[in-house]
Parts: C-alpha cells; sequence; structure tokens
C-alpha cells in the first residue's frame, strides 16, 4: 500500500484537505471511498476508470481497488526539529511514509491568517525543509559517531556507510536534502533505511484559490516553482483548493460533475495527488479477474511477474510456474477471458516477464 504524508504550516488548508477526504465516505456511491482508520489516518481508494470498466464486463460478486493511505502531520511550526510545537513526535510519524506532500499556502485570504504572518510560499517552503533537513541531521550526527569508531577499527562497510554520510552531512549543512547524496542504489536504500525525511520522494501541493484552478495556480505558483526547482528539477507541483475540495465532498452524481466542470476541472484534487504519487514513486497497476472478483493491485514499474505473485501472497511466489497475462486492451476488446483465451490473446509468461501498467495476471502455482 502506498502511503502519503501530509505535511506543511498550520493553517494553509492541510487538514481542511484531510477532513474534506476523509468525509467525502458519506457522499454518493460515484465517489471514490475515503475513510479514517485512525484520527490523522485515512485509506483512499486509487482512481481507475478500467477497475469499473472491468467490473462491467466481468459482472464478478465484488470489486476491489488499489488503495492509498494518507497521514496527516500535524501543522510544523519552525523549531519543531528542536521540539516546538508538538516537535518530533510528528516528524517521527513522517518517517513511516513512502513519500512526503508538502502542503503549501498559495492564496490570499485576510479571514485565514497565516502563522508566519503575509503569506509567501517561498518562504513557507523553505521551513518545513529546513525542519525536516534539521531534524535529520541530528540522526546522521548520532550514527556519524558510531560509524567513524568502527570505520577507524577497519570495518568495510563502516567505511562505505562513511563516505556516505559525510556527503549527505555536506548536503543538509547546504540546506539541501539527504536524496542529493544518494549517487548509487546502494546509497539511496541505505539512507532511506535510516528513515531520514529529507531522502523521501517529495511532491508539492499548492492551495489555491478556486477561480485559479482552471489556470493551474495563480500568481504565487510561479514563485513557489522556482523555489522548489533548485532542490529538485523534476518536482512536481500539484494545484488544489481546499475549500473547493470540502465541498466537492458534499456533492454525488451529476452534481458533482457540474461542479467539477464549475471549476474548470476534470478530477478532483484527491485523484491528482494520488496520480502524483504514483509518478514520484514508480508505481503502476495490474489486475486480477474471475467470478468472484476482479481487483486491482500495485507494483513497481519495471518488476517482474514474480514481483507480482508476491503482491498477492508469498504462496503465489513460492510455487510459482507460470502467469497467463493478457494486455487490458485487449481483454476488453475480447469482452471476457474464455474469449482472449480463444483468439489466442493470453500468453503464457514466466517469472521474469516484466509486467506493463494494465496488465491482467492469473497466476499457476503449485506449493
Amino acid at each position: 500500500m502506498l502511503r502519503l504524508g501530509i505535511v506543511g504550516l498550520p493553517n494553509v488548508g492541510k487538514s481542511t484537505l484531510f477532513n474534506a477526504l476523509t468525509s467525502s465516505q458519506a457522499a454518493a456511491a460515484e465517489n471514490y471511498p475515503f475513510c479514517t482508520v485512525e484520527p490523522n489516518v485515512g485509506v483512499a481508494l486509487v482512481p481507475d476508470p478500467r477497475l469499473e470498466l472491468l467490473n462491467q464486463i466481468v459482472k464478478p460478486k465484488k470489486k476491489i481497488g488499489a488503495v492509498v493511505e494518507f497521514v496527516d502531520i500535524a501543522g510544523l511550526v519552525k523549531g519543531a526539529s528542536q521540539g516546538e510545537g508538538l516537535g518530533n513526535q510528528f516528524l517521527s510519524h513522517i518517517r513511516e511514509v513512502d513519500a512526503v506532500v508538502h502542503v503549501i499556502r498559495c492564496f490570499d485570504d485576510p479571514d485565514v491568517v497565516h502563522v508566519m504572518g503575509p503569506v509567501d510560499p517561498v518562504r513557507d517552503h523553505d521551513v518545513i525543509t529546513s525542519e525536516l533537513a534539521l531534524a535529520d541531521l541530528a540522526v546522521v550526527e548520532r550514527r556519524l559517531e558510531k560509524t567513524r569508531k568502527s570505520a577507524r577499527a577497519g570495518d568495510k562497510e563502516a567505511q562505505a556507510e562513511l563516505v556516505v554520510l559525510e556527503r549527505v552531512m555536506t548536503e543538509l549543512n547546504a540546506g539541501r536534502g539527504a536524496r542529493e547524496a544518494g549517487e548509487s542504489e546502494d546509497a539511496v536504500k541505505f539512507l532511506r533505511q535510516l528513515g531520514l525525511l529529507t531522502a523521501k520522494p517529495i511532491l508539492y501541493a499548492a492551495n489555491v484559490n478556486e477561480t485559479d484552478l482552471a489556470a493551474a495556480g495563480g500568481a504565487f505558483i510561479g514563485a513557489l516553482k522556482a523555489a522548489v526547482q533548485t532542490h529538485h528539477e523534476d518536482a512536481e507541483i500539484v494545484p488544489f483548493s481546499a475549500k473547493f475540495e470540502a465541498e466537492l465532498g458534499e456533492l454525488g452524481g451529476e452534481e458533482r460533475k457540474e461542479y467539477l466542470a464549475s471549476a474548470g476541472v476534470s478530477e478532483p484534487g484527491l485523484d491528482r495527488l494520488i496520480h502524483a504519487g504514483y509518478r514520484l514513486l514508480g508505481l503502476q497497476t495490474f489486475f486480477t479477474v474471475g467470478e468472484n472478483e476482479v481487483r486491482a493491485w500495485t507494483m513497481g514499474r519495471g518488476e517482474t511477474a514474480f514481483d507480482a505473485a508476491g503482491e498477492i501472497h508469498s504462496d503465489f511466489q513460492r510455487g510459482f510456474i507460470r502467469a497467463e497475462t493478457v494486455g487490458f486492451d485487449e481483454f476488453v476488446k475480447a469482452a471476457s477471458y474464455k474469449t482472449a483465451r480463444e483468439q489466442g490473446l493470453v500468453r503464457s509468461e514466466g517469472r521474469d516477464y516484466v509486467v506493463k501498467d494494465g496488465d491482467i495476471l492469473l497466476f499457476r502455482f503449485n506449493v
């Protein structure tokens, strides 16, 4: 399951967005359900019209979508890394997520007070970035002390770690993140094992006025993009309106479609955040179909049929024989698995087959 941690300063629209998402379970059935697991954790279905189409074709007893877990981290403040506000209690929550969604206020409203005075997305970006970096510095300094002792004693693994840690210190002291220090796959893996906050992939959610949605932002977005790209050239900024999302969550059916159209957008902010999260982490979807259920599963792009089998159950991997595979478009044209097989569209693939987005897989295994 993909886990996204939502961070930001107080009063930037972070909790309004999260509350709107968690309340959408009360909306009409056409909406993607979203439910609260804990006071600050919600689980949402990944929006994918392909699943609905498969459901209409196969008519199983149930359909099950892939899900994303959102963790709402209480508003960070300047000094959080030293315990200001609720400090490390919430920084620790961020360490457990796959990626960070940084919500930044990009609208002006005299009725909504900003905790730091005038609205300034660049300042807000820098404050949160600094707090995460300072929290990481404390972790790296503790690890460095231990690693240096082991390296001096001749430990080869510690000597390799020391090179990476010292590079991380340089990046953090320069106001950059640990991501920039991961020059190799092993280094990136090591940094993530440390739970460094700035080693996590990040995307930015810009909370804009509803009137700026159709234009993908407003006057504040340009400055924010420039600031963000000094850290990550390919960073994605997803414009949304927390107020709009809250109102949208109360609607269903045609009313919902009309309200989206009135704002000049085709899908809700939640959907766009989830899709951006998938792009950020290089994820894709495969499906399983049968009389009992059609189901969407999440896996990494470039991964194999053997990896996909493990997403379903360890027994599928342990006794893997083959994966019977058909592409989504081919399946839809055939309108049934039986017809797809008769037309020669179903292929028998081995464990090293690289799964494509939308593939429909049937695993043969023996344990």
